[in-house]
C-alpha cells in the first residue's frame, strides 16, 4: 500500500512545479563577501605593498597620453621612462571611484546591480578551440561556435552575463574580427556582453554598432550593455601601449570597461601566491588611476585576475587550490576597497565533463563567489586551461553555478524561517513535515533544483538508460541550438547593420529568413 506521507509530498512537489518561480532560490546579485581568507593585517600588508610599488617601481611603457594625465595629476617619469603613481592619487582614485552602477542587459529584466558584494556569473575566455558537440573531439572555434555560446547563455538561468568565451578563428584579421564578435555576442543574447578589442581604430565600429542597436548614441550612453575587457598591462609592471589606447578610446565612447591584470604566477608575477596577488593588484590600481583621469565618471570594473602556473613544465593551470585562493584574495581586496570587482575562477584543466572538471570548477567558483567577486568569468563552459569550450558545459555548469549561488545565500536564520511554531505544532500532530503548508510555501523559494543533474534513484536512472551528466547536458544543448534563436534585435536594425558593416553570419544562421 503506497505511503500516505509519500504520496501527499509528491502531489505537493507536483503543485508546486506547475507554480510560477515567484520567489526563487537564487537569483543574480546574491550577497557574498562572508569569505575572507586574508587576515586585516595580511589586507594591510597587500595594500601597502601594491602602494608602494606604484609610489617607487611603478611602470614602463606607457602611452603618451598617460604620461600627460598622470603627471599633471601629481606622478612623474623617472629616467629610465617608469611612470611613477604617488599613493595618494591611488588614494585619491579608490576614494572617488564609482562604486555602484548598472551592467544594463539590452531587455532591462537583464540588467545586472552592481554594487558591494552582489554576486553574478558570467561565462568568458578566449578559447582558440571548442570540444564539438557531436563528436566530443576538441577544433578550432569559429564564428559560429561564439554565436551558439551566447544563445546557450540566453536560456541558463544562473549565467547572469555573456563574456565572449572564444575567438572566431574563421574570420581573416582583427577588424572582421572585432566587429563580428560583438555582433555575434549581442544577436545571440540580451544579457549584459563583454568582450576585447585588439585595435582603438576598431572601437570605433564596435560602438556605431552598439548605437544602432540601442537606437542611438545618447540611448546606448545611458544603458551600456557591452563592456570592452582590456588587459591593458604586460606583467610584469610594464603597461600595453596599443591596450592602454583601446582603452582610452572605449572609455570616451561611453563603454563600461574592465581593467584586467592576468600575469602568470611562477613566469610573469613572483611564485608566491601573496607576491602575484600584490602585482595584480598594484597593476590593476594603475590602470583605474588612468581610466577615471580619462573620465571620472568611468563604469571600472576593478579586475585583478593572476594566474598560476605548473612549476614543473611551466605551462598555465587553472584548476589548484592555488589558483583558487588566489582569486578568492583578488576578490577580498576588491570588497576591502569596494569596488566593482571581477574574479577569473572556474578555469578547470579537465577536457571533459568528469569528476576532475566538477571539483576544480566548484571549488574556484565557490570561493570566488564566497569572498564576494561581483563578476566571476570562466564560471561556465571552459576548461583545458583556457583552451577549449564546451557547450555542454553552460548546461551543466547552470546547475553548479545554481547550487553555488544557494551557498552563497546562506542560511538565514529568523524566527520566521526557525519555524519554532511548526516545529512544536508537527510533533503534537501528524510527526512529519511533508503535509505541511510551510513546507508547501518553502519548498521552492528556499530549495535549489538541478535541470540536468540527476536524483533518481540507481534502479530508476539505469532503467531510463543510465545517462550521465555529460549526455543529459549536451541533449539539452542540442535541443536549445536547434529552436533557440533569439530576436530582441529587430529585422530592420539587423539588416542596417549588415549594410554598414562586413557581418559574416548569414541571415539562415541567426534564425531569420534570407533576402
Amino acid at each position: 500500500m503506497p505511503n500516505p506521507v509519500t504520496r501527499r509530498g509528491r502531489k505537493n512537489r507536483a503543485n508546486a512545479a506547475a507554480q510560477p518561480d515567484a520567489n526563487p532560490p537564487v537569483w543574480p546579485g546574491v550577497v557574498g563577501g562572508r569569505f575572507k581568507p586574508l587576515s586585516d593585517d595580511e589586507v594591510a600588508l597587500v595594500e601597502e605593498a601594491a602602494f608602494g610599488l606604484l609610489e617607487t617601481l611603478g611602470l614602463s611603457q606607457a602611452t603618451e597620453s598617460m604620461v600627460d594625465k598622470v603627471t599633471a595629476a601629481g606622478g612623474r617619469v623617472t629616467d629610465d621612462r617608469r611612470l611613477l603613481f604617488p599613493r595618494n592619487l591611488v588614494r585619491k582614485t579608490i576614494a572617488n571611484a564609482r562604486r555602484d552602477f548598472t551592467l544594463c542587459g539590452q531587455t532591462p529584466e537583464h540588467d545586472l546591480q552592481i554594487e558591494g558584494a552582489r554576486v553574478h556569473m558570467s561565462t568568458g575566455g578566449a578559447a582558440p578551440g571548442v570540444f564539438d558537440l557531436d563528436t566530443g573531439a576538441y577544433r578550432d572555434s569559429s564564428l559560429q561556435d561564439l554565436y551558439d555560446a551566447a544563445r546557450i547563455t540566453d536560456r541558463m538561468e544562473n549565467i547572469h552575463h555573456f563574456s565572449r568565451s572564444v575567438v572566431a578563428r574563421d574570420l581573416p584579421d582583427n577588424a572582421a574580427m572585432d566587429i563580428n564578435t560583438a555582433y555575434a555576442c549581442l544577436m545571440g543574447t540580451s544579457k549584459h556582453v563583454s568582450i576585447s578589442i585588439t585595435e582603438p581604430a576598431n572601437v570605433v565600429d564596435v560602438a556605431a554598432l552598439c548605437y544602432r542597436i540601442a537606437g542611438g548614441e545618447t540611448a546606448f550612453r545611458a544603458r551600456p550593455f557591452l563592456t570592452v575587457m582590456v588587459c591593458h598591462v604586460v606583467p610584469p609592471m610594464r603597461f600595453a601601449k596599443e591596450a592602454c589606447d583601446v582603452l582610452e578610446t572605449a572609455i570616451r565612447a561611453g563603454f563600461p570597461v574592465q581593467l584586467i591584470s592576468a600575469g602568470q604566477a611562477g613566469a610573469t608575477s613572483p611564485a608566491t601566491i601573496a607576491g602575484s596577488l600584490v602585482q595584480a593588484v598594484a597593476e590593476t590600481l594603475a590602470g583605474l588611476v588612468f581610466a577615471r583621469l580619462v573620465d571620472p565618471e568611468v563604469r571600472a570594473i576593478f579586475a585583478p585576475k593572476p594566474l598560476v602556473a605548473d612549476l614543473r613544465t611551466g605551462s598555465m593551470c587553472g584548476g589548484g587550490g592555488e589558483q583558487a585562493i588566489l582569486m578568492a584574495g583578488a576578490a577580498q581586496m576588491g570588497r576591502h576597497w569596494n569596488l566593482p570587482t571581477s574574479s577569473i575562477a572556474g578555469i578547470t584543466d579537465a577536457k571533459t565533463l568528469d569528476a576532475q572538471y566538477g571539483s576544480e570548477k566548484a571549488l574556484a567558483v565557490a570561493m570566488a563567489a564566497h569572498a564576494g567577486a561581483n563578476l566571476i568569468t570562466q564560471a561556465a563552459g571552459m576548461m583545458s586551461s583556457l583552451l577549449g569550450v564546451s557547450h555542454a558545459a553552460y548546461v551543466a555548469d547552470n546547475d553548479m553555478l545554481g547550487n553555488i549561488l544557494r551557498t552563497v545565500r546562506g542560511v538565514e536564520a529568523t524566527p520566521q524561517n526557525i519555524a519554532a511554531d511548526v516545529i512544536a505544532g508537527v510533533c503534537r500532530g501528524e510527526g512529519h513535515y511533508l503535509g505541511q503548508q510551510h513546507t508547501f510555501e518553502r519548498m521552492k523559494a528556499d530549495y535549489f533544483y538541478p535541470n540536468v543533474g540527476d536524483r533518481r534513484a540507481p534502479g530508476d536512472w539505469e532503467a531510463g538508460g543510465a545517462h550521465t551528466v555529460g549526455d543529459a547536458a549536451r541533449d539539452r544543448a542540442k535541443e536549445i541550438l536547434a529552436n533557440h534563436f533569439p530576436a530582441h534585435i529587430d529585422d530592420d536594425t539587423d539588416r542596417a547593420l549588415r549594410a554598414r558593416f562586413d557581418i559574416r553570419l548569414s541571415r539562415n544562421q541567426i534564425g531569420r529568413a534570407s533576402g
